[in-house]
This record gives structure tokens, C-alpha cells and sequence, in this order.
């Protein structure tokens, strides 16, 4: 299917950071105002996959590849029910979309799910200043293009820090994604993607799908025989429910906790989060497993990490490092059954280097 994707009526629209630095460009997609954190991407593709991944929820995403949308947007690739970025922010859209399963444009999507889109900005720029400056509150207008007004909307915009952005993506009710499987697995879900549900239904799981809200005892009531900490958005530190609700679950389930779900789980083993500069978004982060040696390119979005030096090395081993900087990606408890990783062994988009935490997970289950 070959269809023209931006309409490029070249309406102008602006970005501005809460430090004043302003990029002008022009619109696509939704058309208003949108506020978030600015962060960018280094994935080359699977733009939709990251437009529907719920942990960008509170963030607008630049993306470093310079041709965005060249392969139009289908209604399988999608890591959720809609798309959660703030708004999308690339060099160009492309004007054509060719791909057989393609359904409808970049352009199209983003209109249609109200999403702020700007191009002909200079992305490498962008990435430049946020890795030079940090990740910082921005406002994106198509309304409003007076720079003054738009850096003040910056500055007192909300931000990330502090804010539980979770119950804004989970799920509002129990839900049985998979009847049927070997393993019953509860999935605490926090803005769960769509391919950690796949990967379980694929090893013959029973996927229970439930709200963050979801208490222990509602949990234990399930019968289940493992649990997920899903990935989720903001920070960490601000959803205080779900780390009392895996303090009061740990020692009587198995657990594997992603993103989110292994910051929560950090936490609930004593130790604390704090916010990295830029985070580590895209599809090519270095991982080394320290027991084997193995280095991993691994799928990542997360902008807060756990404190290394914060966890008790007497009941927690550290399993995965970041090669790029050295922040803690993976854990093992010395005693329990609990696993959990700062990645994203589900990928999509990126690598499937480590999908084999999931058998891992597996194997906990069965010998528990």
C-alpha cells in the first residue's frame, strides 16, 4: 500500500525547553499545545511501537533516525490500546508510507489520537542539548508561538519528578488476557506492553492482567504461580501502593519485575531511585550479564534507575550493568525467587538478545 503521508500544509508550530533554548518547525499529526519532557529515542525503526508503549506517557519523544514514517503505521504492531507520547518530534515525515500491511499514514495515526507531531526541526540538536543539558520540561504549540510565553508554560509545567503517572495507563479492571496454560502468572500491571503478555502466552502461561491498585491479598486470592512487574511511566519513587503491595508479596511468589517493575521491586528491597540525566531510551544499550560475561544489546526506556549502593548486598546480587554508564540493570535475590531487569527483554521494537529471561522466570516457577 503506497500512500502520501504528511499533507505538509506547513503549519508552523514551536518546541520550547524550560531553559529557553526554542526550535522552530512545522506541524503534523494533532494540532494544540503539549506539555511534557523532552527525551530522544535511538531506535532506526518501530516508531509505532514506541508512539503505543505506555512508559512514554508524560514525555515527548524525539527520535534520531531522520526519516520517520516511511512505512506507515498497521494495527499489529502496536505495544498497547493507544499511542501515550505527548507528542512526536522528528527531522522529517516522510511523505510516502509504503508497506503491505500499512492501514494508514504517520500523519493519519497521530491526528486520529490527537497527538502533536513536529518536523523540520534540527533532532540532532535536540539530542546534543539533553545529553549535554539533561532531559528538561518543554512545550510543544501549534497555538501559541511567542517564545517567552512558551518557555514560561515550560518552566511551570508539572514535569515528572514526584508525579504517579501509573494510574493514568493501567488497566481499571482484572483481566484475563490467556484462560488457558501450565503457569497462571499475575501481571501487576503498570502500563504493561503488549509483548510481555506474548512472550508469557507463548510459554504456556495464564496471563492475568490486573491494576496497579491491585492489593496483595487480591493478588494471593488469584492462585497464582508467578508474578510480573510490569513497565510503567514517571517515577518510581511516586507510586508508593505498588512497592507496599511487593513488599507484602515478596517470599511467597516468584517474581520477575521489567523497567518500572524492577524499580518497584528495588524498592521494596530497600533501595532507592533517583533520576538520570537523559535516561536510556532506544534499541542498542549494552548490557553485561557479570555471571557469564555476556553482553546483551538491549531494548531500553526509562529516565529514573535504582541506586547500586542503596541495595543490601547480603540478600541481593547484581546481575547486569549498563556498559554506557554503569547504572545497575539487573538483579537476583540470594535466597528467593525473584529476578528483575532495567531493559526490555520483550523488545519490540529492537533486539531479542535477552528474551531468554522469560524461560529463566519459567524455571523459577517450576522449581518453587
Amino acid at each position: 500500500m503506497d500512500t502520501l503521508v504528511c499533507n505538509h500544509k506547513r503549519q508552523r508550530a514551536k518546541l520550547a525547553l524550560e531553559d529557553g533554548r526554542i526550535f522552530p518547525g512545522f506541524s503534523f499529526g494533532a494540532t494544540g499545545t503539549a506539555l511534557g519532557e523532552v527525551v530522544f529515542n535511538t531506535s532506526l525503526a518501530g516508531y509505532q511501537e514506541i508512539l503505543t508503549d505506555p512508559s512514554y506517557k508524560g514525555q515527548m519523544v524525539t527520535m534520531t533516525y531522520p526519516l520517520i514514517g516511511n512505512y506507515g503505521v498497521n494495527e499489529e504492531d502496536v505495544e498497547s490500546h493507544k499511542p501515550f507520547v505527548e507528542a512526536f518530534i522528528v527531522k522529517e515525515c516522510s511523505r510516502i508510507a509504503s508497506n503491505w500491511r500499512s492501514t494508514m499514514t504517520l500523519d493519519e495515526y497521530l491526528k486520529k489520537n490527537n497527538i502533536i507531531g513536529i518536523e523540520g526541526v534540527d533532532t540532532r540538536a535536540i539530542t546534543r542539548h539533553a545529553r549535554l543539558q539533561g532531559a528538561m520540561k518543554a512545550v510543544l504549540s501549534t497555538e501559541d508561538l511567542d517564545d517567552k510565553s512558551l518557555v514560561a508554560k515550560a518552566k511551570a509545567s508539572t514535569g515528572l519528578v514526584g508525579v504517579d503517572l501509573v494510574k493514568e495507563v493501567t488497566s481499571s479492571e482484572i483481566k484475563h488476557w490467556t484462560k488457558e496454560g501450565k503457569y497462571k502468572v499475575v501481571v501487576l500491571d503498570c502500563g504493561v506492553k503488549l509483548n510481555i503478555l506474548r512472550e508469557l502466552a507463548g510459554l504456556d502461561c495464564q496471563v492475568i492482567v490486573v491494576p496497579a491498585s491491585t492489593t496483595a491479598e487480591e493478588i494471593l486470592a488469584l492462585n497464582p504461580d508467578g508474578l510480573m512487574l510490569s513497565n510503567g511511566p514517571g517515577d518510581p519513587a511516586a507510586v508508593t501502593y505498588v512497592v507496599e503491595t511487593v513488599k507484602q508479596l515478596i517470599g511467597k511468589l516468584p517474581m520477575f519485575g521489567i523497567c518500572l517493575g524492577h524499580q518497584m521491586l528495588g524498592q521494596a528491597l530497600g533501595g532507592k531511585t533517583y533520576k538520570l540525566k537523559f535516561g536510556h531510551h532506544g534499541g542498542n544499550q549494552p548490557v553485561k550479564d557479570l555471571k557469564t560475561g555476556k553482553i546483551d544489546i538491549s531494548v531500553q526506556n526509562h529516565g529514573f534507575c535504582v541506586d547500586i549502593d542503596s541495595l543490601n548486598k547480603d540478600d541481593i546480587e547484581i546481575t547486569h550493568i549498563n556498559l554506557n554508564d554503569q547504572t545497575l540493570e539487573g538483579i537476583r535475590h540470594k535466597k528467593l525467587p525473584i529476578i528483575s531487569v532495567q531493559f526490555h527483554p520483550e523488545a519490540c521494537p529492537g533486539p531479542h538478545d535477552s528474551k531468554y529471561l522469560f524461560k529463566q522466570f519459567m524455571e523459577m516457577i517450576e522449581n518453587a
